[in-house]
């Protein structure tokens, strides 16, 4: 069992930020401390919702109010995700000082393919020059990759050194959440690994769902951390993340749901052993 400090968004509805991360990971045998950086009804991607952004200062008394417990003490990681804006990430990252040596799982949610960026301005450099030095983990989408690397990815080989180059500023471990590749099989949707002992790359079919579920990034970020905090192994903690993830998708398609299905997948998404196999590529 590992500590986890969870700092994302909330919301009462679906399946999003906190909603999408605290369940897989306590499901998997984690302790978890929530903290939310806004409460809405549901996510933003209905076009309307109802509630309110937690002011930073409001983040950083409740973070205050976690450490007098002695909570940033016994961590074993800090994980984030969406950031409102440039001073609640000054928060996070004033939390992960405090909670070293916890690791530090950053998911640099900034944009993705097709949309662009969707995030205020100064976010996308504050995750490039001040959050991804500090992060010992990073989750990034192609798209995010493409920008914290500052190259274009269209190949494996292409991937391989984009994330490279993100490990070259700081973290060990370079986790590609979705990565589609004009070398590749166009009816798979893959998952690379990089570290400093080699790259695993993973395939999973590529299910029909329209729309596609908001919270999935959340939820590999919180399957793959859970994995590697329990195993240290990066093939098998890639390999159970994503048939996880999988699990969740065909449970969301069998619903007919637009929210992803975490409570019907748990059985599944908690399997010891996974559906695919991670080979190693490099």
């Amino acid at each position: 069992m590992a500590n986890i400090l969870s700092i994302q968004s909330h919301v009462a509805y679906g399946h999003v930020g906190n909603r999408a991360a605290v369940f897989p990971l306590e499901r998997l045998g984690h302790e978890v401390i929530a903290v939310n950086t806004v409460d809405f009804s549901n996510h933003t991607g209905y076009g309307a919702w109802e509630g309110e952004v937690f002011s930073p200062a409001h983040v950083r008394a409740i973070l205050g109010g976690v450490e007098a417990r002695g909570g940033l003490e016994r961590l074993d990681a800090v994980l984030s995700g969406y950031l409102g804006d440039v001073a609640l990430g000054d928060v996070v990252l004033e939390t992960v000082a405090k909670a070293r040596p916890a690791l530090y799982a950053c998911d640099p949610v900034m944009g993705d393919v097709g949309r662009g960026f969707f995030v205020r301005p100064g976010l996308p450099e504050f995750m490039a020059k001040r959050a991804l030095p500090l992060a010992d983990l990073v989750t990034p989408n192609r798209f995010e990759l493409e920008f914290l690397a500052g190259a274009q990815v269209h190949t494996l080989d292409d991937a391989l050194g984009a994330a490279a180059s993100l490990r070259a500023q700081g973290p060990k471990l370079v986790l590609v959440t979705s990565l589609d590749r004009k070398d590749g099989d166009p009816n798979v949707i893959e998952m690379l690994l990089d570290t400093a002992d080699g790259a695993w790359l993973v395939a999973t079919p590529l299910l029909d769902l329209d729309p596609m579920p908001n919270g999935a990034g959340d939820a590999v970020c919180a399957l793959f951390l859970s994995h590697w905090l329990t195993s240290r192994d990066p093939g098998a903690a890639l390999a159970r993340a994503a048939s996880g993830i999988y699990a969740i998708f065909e449970a969301t398609r069998a619903a007919g749901q637009r929210e992803l299905a975490l409570v019907a997948a748990q059985a599944e998404f908690a399997a010891a052993t996974p559906r695919f196999k991670a080979e190693k590529v490099a």
